[in-house]
Formats: C-alpha cells, sequence, structure tokens
C-alpha cells in the first residue's frame, strides 16, 4: 500500500499541479503561454492515450514489472525536466513523463485487485485515491512558493525523492507473481497494429478537445471551427476504423467481448460521468470566479481548497461502507450530490459572499469522495476474470472522461456567450459568464443524473463476492 500510495503521489504531483508553472516557463524560455502550455498538454496526450496499451504490457509481461518501469521512468523523466536547457527538452522529458504515469496508473488497479479480495478493495482503493489528494494538496501550497521564491525547475525536481521512495518500496512487489506463469503469459499476442491504431485514435480525441488554434479559445470563433470540426471528423473516422479492424482481427487490442457483460459497462458508463464531472469543475469553476463574479485567481484555490481537504478522509470512510455492506444506494447517491453542488454553484453563486462559494460547492466535494473508491472497486469487481483489461478501461475512461468533461463544459459556455463579449461593459460581461456557466451546469446535471441512474441498477456478478474463497493468494515466483 505504500508503494502504490507513494506512485499515485508522484502521478498527481507530475500532472494536474505542473500547470502552475506554465507562466514560469514561458517566461525563462522566452516563449508565448500558448506554447509553454504544450507541457501539459503533451502529458495527458501520452497519458490518456497509452494507458490501455500499458495494461495490456502488463498482462504480458507482468504488472509488477511494467508498474515498476513505469515508477523508474516518471521519477527520470521529472529529474532531468528541471536539468532542461531549452523547452524542447523540457517539452520530451515532459512527455516521457506521461509514459511513466500510463505504466503506473494502468497496473496498479491489477496489482491492488490481485493483493486484495472483493471484500477489501474498497478500503484498499481509497489508499491511493487519499495520496493522489495529498499530491494535489501539496503542489497546490508547495509549487506556489517554489515558483514565487525560488524556481520552477524545483516543481519538477520535488518528484526525485518522492520517485525514489516509491521505486524503493515498489521493488518487493516483484517477487509477486502478480497475474500468471511465464508459460501463460508468452502465449499472451499483443496486435501492436490494433494497439497504435487505438494511441493515435485516443490521442487525436484528446486534441479534438483542446484550444490548439489560432484566436480565442473557443468553439464558435471562425479559427475554432476550422479546428476543432475537421479534427472531431478526424477521431470519429480513426474510430470507426479501429472498430472495423478489431472485429475482423483473430487477436484483437481490444476485446469488444468484454463490454457484453452489462455490470462491467455499467460501472465503466458511472466512471466516465464522474471524471466528466471533475474536470467540469476545474474548467468552469475558474471561470465563474474569475469571469462570472470578478475575483481574482486566488479566490479560485480557496473555493476547490475545501474539496481537496475533504479527499483527505472521506474516501477511507466510502470504502469501508462498501466493503462492508456494499451498498446500492452509495454511488447513485454520490453523483446524485455532485448534480446538486452545480446546481447550487450555478443559480446561487452571485447571492452570497465569496466566503459562501466553497459552501454551494460542499456537495460535490462529498459527493466526489463518496463516489470513486467505490466506484473503483465496482469495475474490478466487475470482471475478475481479466484484471488487465479492468484496470486498462477504468484508467481509459477516467481519461476520456477529463476529455469529455472539458470538451462539453467550454462547448455550452462559448456558444451561450455572445459574439461581442470583449467588447461588453463590465457588469454585463459578468451577467453573460453566469447565465452560460447555468446553462453549462445543466448539462453537467444531466449527465450526472444519468450516471445516477445507471449506478441505481448496478448489481454485483453472482458469487463475485465469494471470490476470496475461490481465488488463491499470491505466490512467490521462483525466478525472483
Amino acid at each position: 500500500m505504500i508503494a502504490l500510495a507513494s506512485t499515485q503521489l508522484l502521478v498527481q504531483l507530475s500532472s494536474m499541479p505542473i500547470a502552475l508553472t506554465i507562466p514560469s516557463v514561458a517566461r525563462h524560455f522566452d516563449v508565448d503561454v500558448a506554447q509553454a502550455a504544450w507541457l501539459v498538454i503533451i502529458r495527458l496526450l501520452l497519458l490518456g492515450s497509452t494507458v490501455f496499451l500499458a495494461a495490456r504490457l502488463g498482462e504480458k509481461y507482468g504488472h509488477a514489472r511494467v508498474y515498476l518501469i513505469g515508477a523508474v521512468v516518471l521519477c527520470v523523466g521529472s529529474t532531468m525536466a528541471a536539468t532542461s536547457l531549452s523547452f524542447n527538452q523540457l517539452l520530451f522529458w515532459s512527455g516521457l513523463v506521461g509514459i511513466g504515469g500510463a505504466l503506473i496508473t494502468a497496473n496498479s488497479n491489477a496489482i491492488l485487485a490481485m493483493v486484495f479480495d472483493n471484500t477489501e478493495r474498497g478500503r484498499a482503493f481509497a489508499v491511493p485515491v487519499v495520496a493522489a489528494r495529498l499530491g494535489g494538496l501539496i503542489g497546490l501550497v508547495l509549487f506556489g512558493v517554489f515558483l514565487q521564491f525560488v524556481s520552477w525547475r524545483l516543481v519538477f525536481l520535488t518528484s526525485l525523492p518522492i520517485g525514489l521512495l516509491a521505486i524503493k518500496y515498489s521493488y518487493p512487489l516483484l517477487k509477486y507473481q502478480v497475474q500468471q506463469a511465464a508459460a501463460d503469459a508468452s502465449r499472451i499476442n499483443i496486435n501492436y497494429f490494433g494497439a497504435a491504431l487505438m494511441v493515435v485514435t485516443l490521442g487525436t480525441f484528446i486534441l479534438s478537445g483542446m484550444h490548439l488554434h489560432d484566436g480565442a479559445e473557443s468553439f464558435t470563433t471562425p479559427e475554432a471551427v476550422s479546428y476543432h470540426i475537421p479534427m472531431n471528423l478526424l477521431f470519429l473516422s480513426l474510430l470507426a476504423l479501429f472498430i472495423v479492424v478489431q472485429q475482423r482481427s483473430r487477436e484483437p487490442f481490444l476485446d469488444f467481448r468484454y463490454f457484453k457483460q452489462k455490470y462491467f459497462s455499467m460501472a465503466l458508463f458511472t466512471n466516465t460521468t464522474f471524471h466528466l464531472s471533475m474536470l467540469a469543475v476545474v474548467t468552469l469553476i475558474p471561470i465563474m470566479v474569475e469571469d462570472g463574479l470578478g475575483h481574482m485567481p486566488i479566490i479560485v484555490t480557496m473555493v476547490l481548497l475545501p474539496n481537496q481537504l475533504v479527499g483527505l478522509f472521506l474516501p477511507t470512510l466510502a470504502g469501508w461502507v462498501h466493503d462492508r455492506y456494499n451498498p446500492r444506494w452509495l454511488r447513485p447517491i454520490a453523483l446524485s450530490l455532485i448534480a446538486l453542488g452545480f446546481i447550487l454553484v450555478g443559480f446561487f453563486a452571485g447571492d452570497l459572499p465569496v466566503w459562501g462559494l466553497p459552501i454551494l460547492l460542499f456537495p460535490v466535494g462529498i459527493g466526489s469522495n463518496l463516489f470513486n473508491t467505490a466506484n473503483n472497486a465496482v469495475v474490478m469487481n466487475t470482471l475478475e476474470e481479466n484484471r488487465s483489461f479492468a484496470s486498462g478501461m477504468l484508467e481509459t475512461t477516467r481519461q476520456m472522461g477529463h476529455t469529455i468533461g472539458t470538451t462539453i463544459s467550454a462547448t455550452i459556455l462559448g456558444l451561450a456567450l455572445p459574439v461581442a463579449i470583449n467588447v461588453m461593459p463590465v457588469f454585463e460581461a459578468q451577467a453573460a459568464f453566469k447565465q452560460g456557466f447555468q446553462y453549462s451546469a445543466l448539462a453537467v446535471v444531466g449527465i450526472m443524473a444519468a450516471g445516477a441512474f445507471v449506478a441505481m441498477f448496478q448489481r454485483m456478478p453472482q458469487g463475485a463476492r465469494r471470490a476470496r474463497i475461490r481465488q488463491p493468494a499470491p505466490q512467490l515466483s521462483g525466478d525472483s
């Protein structure tokens, strides 16, 4: 658990908090902010598009081996990023960090599911989830100090001691034959053409939601339309090609037959909707606070901080409740609380002082931290026969949920804003942003309601709760 927690903290430190360094990096290397933003884009792109491939590699070569390699790659990438002499070097090492993150996250779930049976996984999943929340807090607080008083390089160098700790505690995991005997693994074939096609397809989807075009960061300007529409059409074409290739392949890279297990597919759907809401919060709340209410960026941190603090203890409680009682109401109520929070912020944020904003968002924080650990356990428990596939799809739907959440919320907001928003008086522009936020919030509420509805009918497969009796404990590998 120390190994899994330390690597999850490492991944979290190397992802979203790194966005804080963009202005400092842009000034240091004398590039514009849009170009410096690729520092984050390249990490998200490689992490999101390669995570399922990382799970398949773990299935063939051993989840613990690939997981440990990921920890080494991420640690080396972050350390080398701190020594970059040019922006291109920094961009290269940032991409390597994204690959390391994919190797870690895709295989940590499978390792956890092997070591802990399905009556313990709720509590077990709480440990890396809390560690990730702690990583977010450290990034928000510590990185701000480094950027203000020391150097942006120290932000990247922070991953070195945590990475060494993660490697130290991850190395003993090699003693476990966490997936199958070497003879069985040698018979696993990976269709690398299908893998490459999936990576390109997912990468195109991620890029289609980003504003890599001239002009304003919008989905409605002529520059935006000329970028986003072709990118989405390219994604749909690649997706159709990928599906046809997989269905005609004797050894498909992505076996669609697993999706016929309805409870597994239902759990993946709710996972996507949940992570959609998380990125909707990250995307919409800063816009609402700064452009809709006229507050400074520091207020955004104050508004979002309580959500991070709740995440330090509530996931553990949710995991215990899931393991102890396995209540069908836990996940639907959690998603309903997220929807309630968006309704409250969308319609009442302008009527309260700034300190009231965290109170309006409180249901979102409660719902998010109740849902995450329980749903991770549900996804892994509903596909016991292939933990590699379950782990890979859990992380893939998480990354795709992030992309969809950002795209949907920003698109609806952009469509709702007047074309002349930049030349409108301040009070009129703020009113327009508030109204646009309300429309976006309602869209998120509808998606959360759909997720809650599906979660209401989620059941565990018959006999899954007795898996502990059927499955042997992990055995020591003879060649370790």
